[in-house]
C-alpha cells in the first residue's frame, strides 16, 4: 500500500508536526508513506515540496500566501483570526499523478496550499484528517461557537461582516459544489471535533472516524526533574508551572489573557514565594508582563528533546485554550508525566481525566483555574500519582504505533471496498455485454 499525505508544511505549525509523525508511523509499520507539502523544511527524501532553502521557492511560496489572503483585504473591521480562502489554483493532481499513490490523506490543508475544488479530481479514495474546524466552515479555523457552519455560513463575525452574501458565503458554497457527490472518509483527532462535523451542513452524511494523535513516547518520556532543569538553567526548589504555544501570548483562541488574572490571582494568594512560571513559544517581551510570578521564558522550542525536557521540568503544565480539537502540547506534556490543567472543552477531556492526571477547568472561570493549579501543586504525593497516571494514560491511548495501526486498518478497509466496487462494476458491465451480445443473437 502507497500512502500519500498532504500537508501546507511537513514539521513546521502543531498540524503539522502530528501529520509528519504518522508519516513516520505508517513507515515504521511497514507502510509506504510519502509526504507532499507546499512548504519543505526537513531533509526527509520521502516529502515532496518546495524546499525553503531555495531562494525561488520562498519568493514563490511568500507570494502564494499573499495572494491567498487579497480578498480579506475588503474587510477592514475583521480580527486576527486565521482565515482560508483557498481560491488560487495549483498543479498538485500533476504532483499527485507523479506520485501514484494508493490512498491519498488529507491533513491541515489552509493558507492558500490546495484550491478548495482540486480535491475533487484526485480520482483515489480520500482520507481527510480534520486538525480543525476548517473544511466545514466559510474559511475560519475555529468558529467562536458562531455555529452557522451547522446550515451555511455568511455575515462572518470573524470577518467583520453583516452582509449574508460575503466571502465566508462565497467559500462555503464553493464547498458545497465541489464536495457534494466527493466520496471520502473523515477523521477527527478528538471526540469534539467529530460531533462538530457530524453537525455540519457539509459533512452530515460523511462517515467519521475518531483517531487521536501518535507521539514516539521514547522521545516524549518522563526525564529526571532536576537533570531537566539543571539542562535549562531553572530553579531546583521552586514549584514551575509551565505554558506552551507557538503564539503563547498573541493568539487569543490560546488563553493567555485568562491564565495572566489567574496567577495575578494565585500570587495575591501567596503562592508567589514557592511557585514560578516557565513560558515557551515567546521571547522574553521588552515590557514585562506582570504574572505575579518571576517568569522563565525559553523562547521557541523546535527540538523533540528540549520540549521533553521543558514538560519534565516542570510540575503541572497549564493549557488554558478556550477553543481547541486535540493539541499537541497536552499529548506531550502527559507523555512526559507531566499533569495538565485545562479548561473542559474541545478535545481536552479525551486527555485529561479529571483529578486523576490532571485537572479539567470550569469553562473560561478563573477562580477554578486557580483552584485546579493550586489542587495540582498542593499535594507533592498527590502531585506524583497524577504524574504516573498521565504517563499511563499516554501508553495506553497516544502510542505512536497505535495511532499508525489504525490508519492502516482504515485504509486497508478502504481500498479493499474500492476494489470490490470496481470488481462490481466490471461484473455488471460484462453481464450488461452478455445481454447486448445475446439481444444481438436473437435478432439475427
Amino acid at each position: 500500500m502507497k500512502a500519500l499525505l498532504l500537508n501546507t508544511s511537513d514539521i513546521k505549525g502543531g498540524a503539522a508536526r502530528a501529520a509528519y509523525r504518522l508519516h513516520q508511523g505508517l513507515n515504521q509499520i511497514s507502510v509506504k508513506s510519502q509526504m507532499l507539502s507546499q512548504l519543505k523544511y526537513s531533509q526527509d527524501p520521502n516529502v515532496f515540496g518546495t524546499n525553503l532553502a531555495s531562494g525561488i521557492g520562498q519568493v514563490k511560496t511568500g507570494l502564494r500566501l499573499t495572494l491567498d489572503q487579497i480578498p480579506l483585504k475588503l474587510y477592514n473591521q475583521r480580527g486576527k483570526q486565521r482565515f482560508s480562502a483557498n481560491w488560487l489554483p495549483y498543479q498538485i493532481t500533476t504532483q499527485v499523478a507523479q506520485l501514484d499513490p494508493d490512498i491519498i490523506n488529507l491533513h491541515w490543508i489552509g493558507a492558500g496550499y490546495l484550491q478548495i475544488e482540486s480535491i475533487a479530481k484526485f480520482n483515489k479514495p480520500i482520507v481527510w484528517t480534520f486538525h480543525d474546524m476548517w473544511a466545514f466552515t466559510g474559511g475560519c479555523h475555529y468558529d467562536q461557537e458562531c455555529q452557522k457552519y451547522t446550515n451555511s455560513c455568511g455575515g462572518c463575525p470573524q470577518l467583520g461582516s453583516d452582509k449574508n452574501w460575503d466571502l465566508s458565503s462565497w467559500v462555503w458554497q464553493r464547498k458545497q459544489k465541489a464536495w457534494q457527490n466527493l466520496n471520502l472518509t473523515i477523521v477527527t483527532p478528538s471526540k469534539w471535533l467529530a460531533n462538530c462535523a457530524k453537525a455540519s451542513s457539509l459533512f452530515k452524511n460523511k462517515r467519521i472516524e475518531v483517531i487521536p494523535y501518535g507521539l514516539n513516547l521514547n522521545i516524549f518520556r518522563p526525564i529526571n526533574q532536576k537533570i531537566a532543569r539543571q539542562l535549562l538553567k531553572l530553579p531546583q526548589d521552586k514549584q514551575l508551572v509551565l505554558f506552551l504555544s507557538l503564539k503563547a501570548t498573541s493568539d487569543q483562541r490560546k488563553g493567555f489573557h485568562l491564565l495572566q488574572p489567574a496567577l495575578q490571582k494565585l500570587s495575591a494568594l501567596g503562592s508567589n514565594d514557592c511557585m514560578e512560571l516557565i513560558v515557551v513559544g515567546a521571547s522574553k517581551p521588552e515590557k514585562a508582563v506582570d504574572f505575579g510570578f518571576k517568569s522563565h521564558y525559553l523562547g521557541t522550542l523546535t527540538d523533540d528533546l528540549m520540549l521533553a525536557l521543558a514538560y519534565s521540568a516542570a510540575d503541572a503544565f497549564i493549557a488554558p485554550s478556550i477553543q481547541d480539537n486535540l493539541p499537541n502540547t497536552v499529548l506531550e506534556a502527559i507523555s512526559c508525566g507531566t499533569p495538565c490543567i485545562a479548561f473542559n472543552i474541545g478535545g481536552m477531556p479525551d486527555m485529561i481525566e479529571h483529578q486523576q492526571n490532571g485537572y479539567l477547568v470550569k469553562p473560561y472561570e478563573i477562580d477554578d483555574l486557580v483552584q485546579g493549579i493550586t489542587w495540582t501543586l498542593k499535594n507533592k504525593e498527590r502531585n506524583q500519582k497524577l504524574a504516573y497516571r498521565a504517563r499511563e494514560k499516554a501508553e495506553q491511548e497516544f502510542a505512536l504505533e497505535i495511532q499508525a495501526h489504525r490508519y492502516n486498518s482504515l485504509f486497508t478497509e478502504i481500498l479493499e471496498g474500492s476494489n470490490n466496487q470496481k470488481r462490481q462494476n466490471f461484473s455488471e458491465q460484462q453481464q450488461n455485454s452478455f445481454r447486448e451480445i445475446a439481444q444481438l443473437s436473437e435478432s439475427i
